[in-house]
């Protein structure tokens, strides 16, 4: 299963278009956003999408409350089972503990993964290019037996997309 990952989209609608675009380019099953939507034009783009998805509040969020069913929002730290997988949600890394096989993380604004025990940390970086010149986002592939992460960058005012592959081997029970 291919799951695309966005965080930190803030005000930046078409930098948000652009990295849901390509995640669904590239076969996106589901869909993340790691919070910090800040513009519910972003929520209407995932709904858009047609495939399944969630997305968690971030700090600036709270007047999309409103939306909150509308929208498939959920609270920190969310947790979910997708592909045979532990997941747990949020935007805020206060809630680290290892106690899912992936943690998706934002707030940060800086791409980070990390394999430990088992258990795959990962923030997909910023989509709005506030803290750097470039829009990050990303793609998590779960196989059986092994985590393939794709970290997408696109520097702004460029149309090439780079694409960075990460590989995970799994512990299966």
């Amino acid at each position: 299963m291919k799951i695309g990952i966005i965080a930190d989209t803030h005000t930046k609608v078409k930098k948000a278009r652009r990295a849901i675009d390509s995640l669904m380019a590239d076969g996106a099953e589901f869909m993340l956003h790691a919070g910090d939507i800040v513009d519910v034009e972003v929520l209407h783009l995932l709904h858009k999408s047609g495939i399944r998805y969630e997305a968690v509040y971030g700090n600036n969020d709270a007047h999309l409350a409103k939306f909150h069913d509308e929208f498939n929002l959920v609270q920190e730290p969310y947790y979910f089972k997708l592909a045979n997988t532990k997941f747990k949600l949020m935007h805020l890394p206060f809630y680290m503990t290892p106690d899912t096989d992936v943690i998706i993380f934002a707030h940060t604004h800086e791409f980070f993964i990390e394999f430990v025990n088992n258990t795959l940390f990962l923030n997909p970086g910023e989509v709005c290019a506030r803290n750097k010149p470039l829009s990050e986002w990303a793609m998590l592939e779960i196989k059986e037996s092994e985590f393939i992460l794709t970290r997408y960058t696109r520097a702004n005012k460029s149309d090439e997309i780079k694409k960075e592959e990460f590989r995970h081997t799994r512990q299966t029970p």
